[in-house]
Protein backbone atom coordinates (compact mmCIF):
# COMPACT_ATOMS: atom_id res chain seq x y z
CA UNK A 1 0.00 0.00 0.00
CA UNK A 2 0.89 3.05 -0.43
CA UNK A 3 -0.27 6.62 1.48
CA UNK A 4 0.10 10.24 1.16
CA UNK A 5 0.37 11.97 5.30
CA UNK A 6 -0.49 15.43 4.47
CA UNK A 7 0.69 18.11 7.61
CA UNK A 8 -1.52 21.09 6.48
CA UNK A 9 0.51 22.93 9.22
CA UNK A 10 3.65 24.59 7.22
CA UNK A 11 6.59 23.54 9.86
CA UNK A 12 8.28 20.77 8.36
CA UNK A 13 9.43 19.63 11.54
CA UNK A 14 6.45 18.48 13.03
CA UNK A 15 5.91 16.67 9.52
CA UNK A 16 8.68 14.60 9.61
CA UNK A 17 7.94 13.57 13.67
CA UNK A 18 4.60 12.59 12.31
CA UNK A 19 6.46 10.52 9.50
CA UNK A 20 9.08 8.92 12.34
CA UNK A 21 5.77 7.91 14.40
CA UNK A 22 3.83 6.75 11.45
CA UNK A 23 6.55 4.09 10.42
CA UNK A 24 6.86 3.01 14.03
CA UNK A 25 3.20 2.71 14.60
CA UNK A 26 2.15 0.71 10.95
CA UNK A 27 3.96 -2.19 12.46
CA UNK A 28 3.00 -2.20 16.48
CA UNK A 29 -0.66 -1.79 14.83
CA UNK A 30 -0.94 -4.78 12.86
CA UNK A 31 -1.26 -2.74 9.99
CA UNK A 32 -0.41 -3.85 6.18
CA UNK A 33 2.97 -2.65 5.30
CA UNK A 34 2.75 0.49 3.82
CA UNK A 35 5.04 2.93 1.83
CA UNK A 36 4.69 6.46 3.69
CA UNK A 37 5.02 9.53 1.94
CA UNK A 38 4.81 12.81 4.11
CA UNK A 39 4.19 16.16 3.00
CA UNK A 40 4.54 19.72 4.02
CA UNK A 41 1.60 22.27 3.27
CA UNK A 42 2.96 24.68 0.96
CA UNK A 43 1.50 27.88 2.79
CA UNK A 44 -0.33 28.87 5.67
CA UNK A 45 0.18 29.09 9.37
CA UNK A 46 3.06 26.72 11.22
CA UNK A 47 1.12 25.63 13.39
CA UNK A 48 -2.82 25.81 13.36
CA UNK A 49 -4.39 27.33 15.98
CA UNK A 50 -7.45 30.18 14.80
CA UNK A 51 -10.46 29.49 12.54
CA UNK A 52 -8.12 31.98 10.35
CA UNK A 53 -5.76 29.28 10.11
CA UNK A 54 -8.13 26.86 9.65
CA UNK A 55 -9.81 28.48 6.17
CA UNK A 56 -5.97 29.12 4.57
CA UNK A 57 -4.81 25.65 5.44
CA UNK A 58 -8.17 23.96 3.62
CA UNK A 59 -6.90 25.86 0.99
CA UNK A 60 -3.25 25.03 1.07
CA UNK A 61 -4.46 21.01 1.75
CA UNK A 62 -6.11 21.09 -1.25
CA UNK A 63 -3.62 22.91 -3.10
CA UNK A 64 -1.03 20.18 -2.22
CA UNK A 65 -3.19 16.85 -2.76
CA UNK A 66 -3.61 18.26 -6.18
CA UNK A 67 0.03 18.41 -7.00
CA UNK A 68 0.95 15.25 -5.42
CA UNK A 69 -2.44 13.07 -5.94
CA UNK A 70 -3.85 15.08 -8.89
CA UNK A 71 -7.33 13.71 -11.07
CA UNK A 72 -5.64 10.52 -11.98
CA UNK A 73 -3.81 9.47 -8.98
CA UNK A 74 -0.30 8.95 -11.21
CA UNK A 75 1.94 7.71 -8.14
CA UNK A 76 -0.74 5.31 -6.87
CA UNK A 77 -1.67 5.95 -3.53
CA UNK A 78 -4.17 4.51 -1.86
CA UNK A 79 -5.17 6.78 0.37
CA UNK A 80 -4.32 10.33 1.85
CA UNK A 81 -4.29 11.01 5.43
CA UNK A 82 -4.70 14.76 6.43
CA UNK A 83 -2.26 14.77 9.67
CA UNK A 84 -3.89 17.75 11.55
CA UNK A 85 -6.92 17.40 13.72
CA UNK A 86 -9.12 20.35 12.67
CA UNK A 87 -9.03 18.02 9.50
CA UNK A 88 -8.96 21.55 7.30
CA UNK A 89 -10.57 20.99 3.40
CA UNK A 90 -11.74 17.53 4.55
CA UNK A 91 -14.81 17.58 3.16
CA UNK A 92 -13.74 19.11 -0.37
CA UNK A 93 -10.82 16.96 -0.91
CA UNK A 94 -13.17 14.00 -0.61
CA UNK A 95 -15.49 15.63 -3.33
CA UNK A 96 -12.30 15.94 -5.75
CA UNK A 97 -9.96 13.03 -5.07
CA UNK A 98 -9.95 9.36 -6.57
CA UNK A 99 -8.64 7.61 -3.43
CA UNK A 100 -10.33 7.50 0.12
CA UNK A 101 -9.08 10.95 2.51
CA UNK A 102 -8.78 10.06 6.10
CA UNK A 103 -9.28 13.16 9.14
CA UNK A 104 -7.01 12.49 12.55
CA UNK A 105 -10.25 13.59 14.84
CA UNK A 106 -12.84 12.05 12.64
CA UNK A 107 -11.24 8.16 12.74
CA UNK A 108 -10.00 8.66 16.96
CA UNK A 109 -13.83 9.90 17.15
CA UNK A 110 -14.92 6.94 15.51
CA UNK A 111 -12.28 4.20 17.62
CA UNK A 112 -12.85 6.26 20.86
CA UNK A 113 -16.89 5.73 20.39
CA UNK A 114 -16.22 2.10 20.01
CA UNK A 115 -15.22 1.64 23.46
CA UNK A 116 -16.87 3.79 25.08
CA UNK A 117 -20.25 5.70 25.00
CA UNK A 118 -19.30 8.82 26.29
CA UNK A 119 -15.61 10.04 24.96
CA UNK A 120 -13.06 13.28 25.19
CA UNK A 121 -10.94 15.04 22.89
CA UNK A 122 -7.69 16.43 24.30
CA UNK A 123 -5.62 18.70 22.37
CA UNK A 124 -3.42 21.66 22.72
CA UNK A 125 -4.60 25.14 22.60
CA UNK A 126 -7.63 26.71 24.48
CA UNK A 127 -9.24 28.10 20.73
CA UNK A 128 -9.74 24.70 19.39
CA UNK A 129 -11.97 23.56 22.40
CA UNK A 130 -15.00 25.63 20.81
CA UNK A 131 -13.89 24.98 17.04
CA UNK A 132 -13.77 21.01 18.08
CA UNK A 133 -17.14 21.09 19.81
CA UNK A 134 -18.64 22.13 16.14
CA UNK A 135 -16.92 19.88 14.95
CA UNK A 136 -18.21 17.36 16.33
CA UNK A 137 -21.44 18.64 16.59
CA UNK A 138 -21.89 18.49 12.70
CA UNK A 139 -21.03 14.69 12.76
CA UNK A 140 -24.17 13.94 15.13
CA UNK A 141 -22.20 14.12 18.52
CA UNK A 142 -22.80 16.46 20.98
CA UNK A 143 -21.25 16.98 24.37
CA UNK A 144 -23.43 14.04 25.85
CA UNK A 145 -20.60 12.11 23.92
CA UNK A 146 -18.08 14.18 23.02
CA UNK A 147 -16.43 16.06 25.63
CA UNK A 148 -13.41 18.31 24.54
CA UNK A 149 -10.64 19.69 26.52
CA UNK A 150 -7.77 21.82 25.96
CA UNK A 151 -4.48 22.59 27.35
CA UNK A 152 -2.82 26.17 26.89
CA UNK A 153 0.04 25.13 25.54
CA UNK A 154 0.04 24.74 21.36
CA UNK A 155 0.45 21.54 19.52
CA UNK A 156 3.65 23.09 18.42
CA UNK A 157 4.65 23.98 21.99
CA UNK A 158 4.08 20.62 23.07
CA UNK A 159 5.85 19.18 19.95
CA UNK A 160 8.83 20.90 21.30
CA UNK A 161 9.13 20.13 24.70
CA UNK A 162 6.63 17.18 25.15
CA UNK A 163 8.54 15.89 28.54
CA UNK A 164 7.24 19.35 30.17
CA UNK A 165 3.41 18.21 28.71
CA UNK A 166 3.02 15.01 29.79
CA UNK A 167 1.87 15.76 33.16
CA UNK A 168 -0.53 18.41 32.44
CA UNK A 169 -2.20 16.30 29.38
CA UNK A 170 -2.53 13.69 32.53
CA UNK A 171 -4.19 16.15 34.69
CA UNK A 172 -6.64 17.04 32.38
CA UNK A 173 -7.57 13.62 31.22
CA UNK A 174 -8.27 12.64 34.25
CA UNK A 175 -10.80 15.65 34.92
CA UNK A 176 -11.97 14.76 31.45
CA UNK A 177 -12.44 10.84 32.84
CA UNK A 178 -14.23 12.51 36.53
CA UNK A 179 -16.93 14.37 34.05
CA UNK A 180 -17.77 10.96 32.26
CA UNK A 181 -15.27 10.27 29.41
CA UNK A 182 -15.01 6.74 28.90
CA UNK A 183 -11.65 7.22 26.69
CA UNK A 184 -10.06 10.24 26.02
CA UNK A 185 -7.98 10.93 22.35
CA UNK A 186 -4.95 12.86 22.50
CA UNK A 187 -5.38 14.77 19.69
CA UNK A 188 -3.43 16.88 17.10
CA UNK A 189 0.11 16.55 15.25
CA UNK A 190 2.09 17.64 17.78
CA UNK A 191 0.55 15.10 20.03
CA UNK A 192 1.73 12.15 18.30
CA UNK A 193 3.44 9.37 20.58
CA UNK A 194 2.60 11.11 23.32
CA UNK A 195 -0.52 8.76 24.55
CA UNK A 196 1.73 5.75 25.46
CA UNK A 197 3.61 8.43 27.85
CA UNK A 198 -0.16 9.56 29.79
CA UNK A 199 -2.14 6.55 29.30
CA UNK A 200 -0.02 5.32 32.55
CA UNK A 201 -1.47 8.00 34.50
CA UNK A 202 -5.29 7.80 33.50
CA UNK A 203 -7.34 5.41 34.25
CA UNK A 204 -9.33 5.03 30.87
CA UNK A 205 -8.30 4.04 27.23
CA UNK A 206 -5.84 6.91 25.65
CA UNK A 207 -6.08 6.67 22.16
CA UNK A 208 -3.25 8.44 19.94
CA UNK A 209 -4.91 10.36 16.94
CA UNK A 210 -2.31 9.14 14.78
CA UNK A 211 -2.33 6.10 15.15
CA UNK A 212 -6.20 6.09 15.04
CA UNK A 213 -5.96 7.87 11.81
CA UNK A 214 -3.92 5.40 10.33
CA UNK A 215 -5.59 2.21 11.12
CA UNK A 216 -8.64 3.70 9.25
CA UNK A 217 -6.73 4.64 5.99
CA UNK A 218 -4.91 1.14 5.69
CA UNK A 219 -7.29 -0.88 7.23
CA UNK A 220 -9.57 -0.71 4.72
CA UNK A 221 -12.63 1.07 6.78
CA UNK A 222 -12.93 4.28 4.25
CA UNK A 223 -14.73 5.54 0.94
CA UNK A 224 -13.95 8.22 -1.75
CA UNK A 225 -16.76 10.26 -2.99
CA UNK A 226 -16.09 12.32 -6.41
CA UNK A 227 -18.83 15.28 -6.92
CA UNK A 228 -17.70 16.74 -10.21
CA UNK A 229 -16.61 20.74 -10.11
CA UNK A 230 -17.36 23.82 -12.21
CA UNK A 231 -14.44 25.79 -13.78
CA UNK A 232 -12.72 28.43 -10.87
CA UNK A 233 -9.98 30.75 -11.54
CA UNK A 234 -7.07 32.18 -10.02
CA UNK A 235 -5.70 28.39 -9.04
CA UNK A 236 -2.75 26.90 -9.05
CA UNK A 237 -2.13 24.32 -12.47
CA UNK A 238 -2.55 21.40 -10.59
CA UNK A 239 -5.63 22.59 -8.40
CA UNK A 240 -7.70 24.30 -11.44
CA UNK A 241 -7.25 20.52 -13.46
CA UNK A 242 -10.17 19.56 -10.91
CA UNK A 243 -12.35 22.38 -12.00
CA UNK A 244 -14.18 22.00 -15.28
Amino acid sequence: MRLLLLNGNTDAAITAMLARHAAEAIPRLGLPAAELDAVTAAFGARYIATRAAVAVAGHAVLAALAEHVGPDNPRGYDAALIACFGEPGIEAAREVMPIPVVGMAEASIAAALAIAPRIALLTGGALWVPMLEEFALVRGHGRDRVLVRGVTPTGDMIARDPDGAVALLAEVAREAVADGAGAVVLGGAGLAGLAARVAPSVPVPVLDSLDCALAAALGGRTLAVRVAQAPAVGLSAPLARWFG
